[in-house]
């Protein structure tokens, strides 16, 4: 199984950023023990800030891979153009966020993307990936 894991804006200070709401683990980090937990899955990492790099991702892995995981940060609540990407293509997407949108400021309880997406998961933490990964590896 192949499984691409994107994360958008901001996630790439994890560890760093707002330890208080994100934890104080680089993403890096957990990547490695995710990789490890599960040695029968080929994953793929890619993060990018700009919105047209995750777009171009999308298209690129979106017919190759069997899941993608994505946070895609702030842009899951503005961004149009990522969700008629994932709209194109053939892999299953799941939406993942590391801390609880519905708990935070009123504008991050909509999210523009959930609506082409399999499913949604947040506020489990890193662990939030984990849960997307054992979904695609269930079906």
């Amino acid at each position: 199984m192949k499984i691409q894991i994107m994360n958008g804006p901001n996630i790439n200070l994890l560890g760093k950023r707002e330890p208080s709401i994100y934890g104080n683990m680089p993403f890096e980090t957990y990547l490695q023990t995710l990789c490890t937990s599960y040695p029968e899955v080929e994953i793929s990492y890619f993060q990018s800030n700009v919105e047209g790099e995750l777009i171009n991702k999308l298209q690129e892995v979106g017919f190759e891979v069997d899941g993608i995981i994505l946070n895609a940060g702030a842009y899951t609540h503005t961004s149009i153009a990522l969700l008629d990407a994932i709209r194109s293509i053939n892999a299953p997407v799941i939406e993942v966020h590391i801390s609880n949108v519905h708990a935070r400021e009123a504008f991050r309880h909509t999210s523009m993307i959930a609506a082409a997406c399999r499913g949604v998961i947040c506020g489990f933490g890193l662990d939030s990936y984990k849960l997307a990964l054992e979904s695609f590896l269930k079906k």
